[in-house]
């Protein structure tokens, strides 16, 4: 699918069919957008020979060589940018291409991205704002950052959360709080390598000679200041996460510390009374309490005795 947004005078317009620019050099010359979602090889075809440009292949825009994710030629300029998806799976980064040429911005992408349908809305509500296509390309970087910031505090809160509950309620399993302070983990990285990959993008963006906007230079060093504190941000995360999965694994240690008290004070417990009666089954003939007739409660008092003096002396010292 391909949406074109062209300016018709004060108006935003948008045309999905490619037909429309047969002939029609007045409409080519006036696009200032070109969204691409899932294109097919025609459609990619028709884009290269209408507007003059050579599309980067899926497997070249994934490559995570600096070159590869920024490269500057005399009429152009190619970038490759993560934008993070979150599903019931998982987040993962997906990799979206942007062609700047001339003040045409041109954008490759193979996912659904909520980030491109915010900016489309604020396209057709302020189109006079967005002048050409790197005013386009720094508001769609603009609103994936600040998604960025949201999902982090997000995952703040929910390290929060699982800390507390590891501290007041520990009935999971495990294996299941081990697998959520993973999955934390995964999330916070993927976030990292996002406002890394941006971070670069846009530190070789504000370097270019291809524009000279000081209201769009100014922009772009304030979403640099915003990376660098969510970046920031991130390495906090990363030592909650770590500072969170040892205090798992010592109150983890502590209820198997536990089990082990429990069972040492069982074997303490139930040593004597043992050791009383394997001396009495022992088969000899020559036994002092063989013939007495209190013989049997004796060797009882004596078991029961030995049981519960241990008991009462660790009561005492407060080991139980």
């Amino acid at each position: 699918m391909i949406r074109c947004f062209f300016k018709n005078s004060n108006k935003l317009e948008v045309i999905t069919d490619l037909n429309a620019f047969e002939s029609n050099e007045d409409k080519i010359n006036k696009v200032v957008w070109l969204d691409m979602l899932h294109p097919s090889i025609e459609e990619i075809h028709f884009v290269e020979s209408t507007f003059g440009i050579d599309f980067p292949t899926k497997q070249e825009s994934e490559e995570i060589e600096t070159s590869s994710r920024y490269w500057e030629e005399d009429k152009k300029i190619e970038i490759n940018s993560y934008f993070l998806i979150s599903t019931d799976e998982g987040a993962h980064n997906e990799t979206v291409s942007f062609i700047l040429q001339g003040s045409l911005l041109i954008s490759i992408r193979y996912k659904e991205l909520r980030a491109f349908e915010e900016f489309s809305k604020r396209f057709f509500y302020a189109p006079r704002e967005f002048k050409n296509g790197y005013y386009i390309f720094s508001q769609l970087l603009d609103i994936r950052i600040d998604a960025d910031a949201d999902i982090i505090e997000k995952l703040s809160k929910d390290i929060t959360k699982l800390r507390k509950h590891v501290f007041t309620d520990y009935t999971n399993d495990d294996e299941e709080m081990l697998e959520k302070i993973s999955s934390l983990e995964d999330l916070n990285m993927n976030i990292r390598e996002n406002l890394t990959d941006k971070q670069r993008i846009l530190t070789s963006f504000l370097k270019s000679t291809k524009y000279d906007d000081a209201s769009l230079r100014s922009d772009i060093v304030i979403m640099l200041k915003d990376i660098k504190s969510l970046i920031d941000y991130t390495e906090f995360n990363f030592e909650r996460l770590d500072y969170l999965q040892n205090i798992f694994v010592g109150v983890l240690n502590i209820e198997q510390n536990k089990v082990i008290k429990i069972f040492t004070i069982m074997n303490v417990i139930f040593l004597p009374p043992t050791l009383i009666a394997s001396i009495y089954g022992m088969n000899f003939k020559i036994f002092p309490e063989l013939e007495w007739s209190y013989g049997y409660a004796f060797s009882l008092t004596l078991m029961v005795l030995s049981a519960i003096t241990p008991l009462a002396i660790f009561r005492k010292k407060g080991w139980i």
